[in-house]
């Protein structure tokens, strides 16, 4: 087995058919021969998964995916399986490779069996091998009625290539999707595997190259990047506080200073030098008692604010800031400071009103935030996340991410993906811990880029092993703070 480490470079639909074509029409590779590698991976993975197993079903379309499909049944019947193959079209109607296939299994004495929606699964394995990466509108009919059923199995699920009815280019279900065990893909890595509702349809990712020559990636330029974990700059021995940054954040109304008091302790805890906070009178003596290194100033107007944005090297703007006429004189106000920026939660709700663009700011909005940013509805952004992500980036200039499950950072050259986090990140404050983490990692000197994709990969990093400890549910915003410190 040739299971490879998932790689950094992101592919669109279109493209990997093209580095498809390229493999085959000048490197030599046949495209059965591509097939059968194909399956070979696949049917070499769930054996060793599921080790036990002595039966697998097989559902097959039609096209390439049915191809690899007929490979692995042939393989299974080869290993002494009992196999069923469940057919959702004439396979003698199949075309190209994928007859060339379905033929090797049919001399290999295997049959199928015509899908007719009501039939009755036992295996100890379902392969998906209907839809692939080629459907391009809502599953219906017979599919939509085999999705059901692989669905409801408790046999493990593996699905070849992309999870039939998933959008492999934007991550979204069309209809219905098979919610599979695990999605063995190839070639190069779909884009849409790794956001949105892919999370909760692909299981584990296994990635298989198929043995297509490196020199052939380098004719396409990838749409995506995948983010990993990179080294943060090695302190000097002489260095001091003032080396690392002094963030400040601006927000806290009454009511929420605890917005403000998390993005401040997370800016410090991933190793910016000074952490301050600019926030209401009213409680800004209490928000550093239990945490000292935070230097709290009560603020009641933007010239106030003034001395205290001249000292900052980067500013957040936003956690727990509301949307009230102080909240918004200290928007203007900071914006007008012309600083490195981050601005969350009510200070994108604030430049949603406005129309402006800056190259040195990050923006880090939720769906429902990314919706008012672009005018459109929060179904609309999640249909596409990465056009979404691009728009954005596109109207307001910097470095754009977009949160959720797969989140997008998008600078002017780059779109990139991380899958860190878990569902335990679904409670309050996770997103003001991120934006001081961004903003810790911004005045240690990393770029605009850099600080939002390694801020989100380490932010999500920290509630995973959070989660590891205690489990997801429960798991709150603070529960972070120690492995953001050991987060090297």
């Amino acid at each position: 087995m040739t299971m490879q480490k998932l790689p950094i470079t992101l592919y669109r639909i279109a493209q990997v058919r093209e580095l498809d074509r390229i493999a085959i029409q000048e490197a030599g590779i046949s495209g059965f021969e591509l097939m059968s590698r194909a399956g070979y991976e696949v049917f070499q993975w769930f054996r060793n998964k599921c080790p036990n197993s002595q039966s697998v079903a097989v559902f097959c379309g039609t096209g390439n995916n049915a191809g690899d499909g007929y490979i692995i049944a042939r393989l299974a019947l080869e290993a002494g399986l009992k196999v069923s193959v469940y057919c959702l079209a004439n396979p003698e109607n199949s075309k190209g490779d994928a007859l060339t296939a379905y033929q090797s299994y049919a001399q290999a004495n295997g049959t199928v069996i015509p899908f007719q929606g009501d039939e009755s699964i036992d295996a100890d394995v379902i392969v998906d091998a209907l839809l692939g990466t080629g459907l391009d509108r809502p599953v219906t009919g017979l599919y939509a009625q085999a999705i059901q059923l692989i669905n409801k199995s408790a046999a493990y699920i593996v699905a070849v290539d992309c999870p039939s009815g998933l959008n492999a280019d934007t991550g979204n279900v069309l209809g219905c999707a098979v919610k599979a065990d695990c999605t063995v893909t190839f070639i190069a890595l779909k884009q849409g595997l790794l956001t949105g509702q892919a999370a909760d349809y692909c299981g584990e990712i296994c990635y298989a190259s198929l043995a297509v020559p490196e020199t052939i990636f380098q004719t396409i330029s990838p749409s995506a990047v995948h983010v990993v974990k990179t080294p943060l700059p090695r302190r000097q021995r002489c260095s001091h506080k003032g080396n690392y940054g002094h963030v400040l954040i601006v927000g806290g109304d009454c009511g929420y200073s605890g917005a403000a008091r998390l993005a401040g302790e997370a800016a410090l805890r991933v190793g910016a030098g000074l952490v301050s906070i600019a926030t209401r009178p009213e409680h800004a003596g209490l928000m550093n008692l239990n945490r000292p290194e935070l230097m709290c100033h009560g603020v009641s107007s933007a010239k106030q604010l003034s001395g205290l944005l001249e000292k900052a090297s980067v500013v957040v703007i936003g956690p727990g800031l509301g949307q009230s006429e102080w909240a918004t004189e200290l928007f203007m106000a900071t914006l007008a400071a012309q600083k490195s920026l981050i601005i969350d939660a009510d200070g994108l709700n604030l430049l949603a009103g406005l129309s402006i663009t800056n190259p040195d700011w990050i923006l880090t909005p939720h769906p429902g935030e990314a919706a008012r940013l672009l005018k459109c509805s929060r179904t609309d952004i999640q249909q596409d996340r990465f056009a979404a992500v691009m728009a954005m980036q596109a109207n307001y200039g910097g470095v754009v991410i977009l949160k959720g499950a797969g989140t997008l950072i998008a600078s002017k050259d780059q779109c990139a993906v991380s899958t860190t986090g878990n569902p335990g990140m679904a409670s309050g404050g996770m997103g003001d811990v991120l934006s001081g983490v961004i903003a810790g990692l911004l005045a240690q000197g990393l770029s605009l880029q850099d600080a939002a994709q390694q801020g989100v990969y380490r932010h999500g990093q920290a509630a995973d092993t959070a989660a590891e400890k205690d489990g997801e549910r429960g798991l709150l915003a603070s529960d972070l703070m120690p492995y953001l410190r050991g987060s090297e």
